[in-house]
């Protein structure tokens, strides 16, 4: 029987701390850093990591941080250095401002040990391009966290593209929004790689691509500085992809009334899916053609063409159910490390989303619509 893997987490904020929780078997726990959760639980399983991944130690600048993790009976290193010395340690969790983790990771593949990054593993392509050939001259693994792979409303937008219950869909909207601008810390700092296109961008747009296979032909982009003159505090960027399918994605940080998180048209109905928790519902049409349609009055005006649909030739229906493991990834790296399965982030994947950012962020410089060359 295979040893547990053991895995030292570099970084011990919000995402660090629920890491250390996760992987110690206290999900239940709140992160000591971390504010949550505004919506409720739904459809959510949690694998047994036990014989799988063990949690080796932590390492924070932060005196505090330290404190906490030190009241949770975990090992703590005296720097990272300590950290990568340890040879009990299989694997490096980088949970680190963007800037950072070019250099930590790089040194983690050369110290013997296999990476598992947050997201975006790199603030610049030519920066992954320099990890995945660490990882190629090393033979470790990088592992890009793209978490939001398993957010419930994602994959039940997911479900009904995959299995075609509003028919081809031919236009995708996916947003999330709120109205406190960018938080106070390194994520309003341009240097440290902040701004909401490296912050939540790469989540949305990584889970469009995966959601939307085909080659995209062209993007354009604007950017919004509300809040913030130095980063992004916001984003609408527009995708065009070479099958037909048009896809617009948004994020805000100064919007005081909350949009869909997907708003999805195919050629036999509509799906709405309004939050994280997957609320929503499709409309599908049962008959396309009607009989002596009368005009309604709108505003100042009649019209046919917008006059809606009755129950006559539309129907209502539930969204979706799914399951989320929310240990999928942790068991698909030590799986893949073991050389039992494959990656389901591959460092490819994030190098194809951090281009497509790249390329949005120029759309927004130039003002223009510009190709996609993959």
């Amino acid at each position: 029987m295979k040893k547990p893997l053991k895995i030292a987490i570099l970084g011990c904020g919000g995402m660090g701390s629920g890491h250390a929780l996760a992987i110690s078997g206290r999900a239940d726990e709140k992160p000591e850093f971390l504010s949550y959760n505004v919506y409720q639980e739904r459809q959510v399983e949690i694998s047994d990591l036990k014989g799988k991944l063990e949690l080796a130690g932590i390492y924070d600048i932060d005196e505090e941080r330290m404190k906490w993790a030190a009241s949770k009976g975990w090992q703590c290193y005296k720097d990272y250095d300590d950290m990568l010395a340890d040879p009990e340690v299989d694997i490096v969790l980088i949970a680190t401002p963007n800037h950072l983790h070019k250099e930590q990771a790089i040194r983690a593949m050369r110290a013997g040990k296999h990476v598992l990054c947050e997201k975006p593993v790199t603030v610049t392509s030519a920066e992954l391009i320099e990890i995945m050939e660490v990882a190629k001259e090393t033979g470790k693994v990088f592992y890009p966290r793209q978490n939001r792979r398993w957010d419930y409303d994602y994959l039940v937008a997911k479900k009904i593209i995959d299995e075609g219950l509003i028919g081809d869909v031919f236009a995708i909207e996916t947003s999330i929004v709120g109205s406190r601008g960018i938080p106070g810390d390194w994520r309003k700092i341009k240097a440290c790689g902040g701004g909401m296109m490296l912050d939540w961008g790469v989540h949305l747009l990584d889970r469009l691509l995966k959601m939307i296979p085909n080659k995209i032909s062209s993007v354009y982009c604007r950017c919004t500085y509300i809040t913030s003159e130095e980063c992004d505090d916001g984003f609408k960027a527009w995708l065009n992809f070479d099958n037909g399918i048009t896809a617009q994605v948004m994020v805000g940080t100064c919007n005081f009334i909350q949009v869909p998180h997907w708003y999805i048209t195919g050629k036999e109905g509509t799906a709405v899916i309004e939050n994280f928790n997957g609320d929503g519902k499709i409309v599908r049409v049962t008959k396309w053609a009607e009989n002596n349609v009368k005009p309604v009055q709108a505003g100042e005006g009649l019209t046919k063409t917008m006059a809606p649909r009755d129950e006559k030739t539309t129907e209502v229906l539930e969204l979706p159910k799914v399951v989320v493991d929310r240990n999928e990834l942790y068991i698909n790296l030590v799986d893949t490390i073991n050389g039992e399965a494959k990656p389901l982030v591959t460092a490819e994947e994030a190098l194809r989303v951090i281009r497509l950012m790249e390329k949005l962020m120029e759309s927004h410089e130039k003002n223009c619509v510009l190709p996609f060359e993959e």
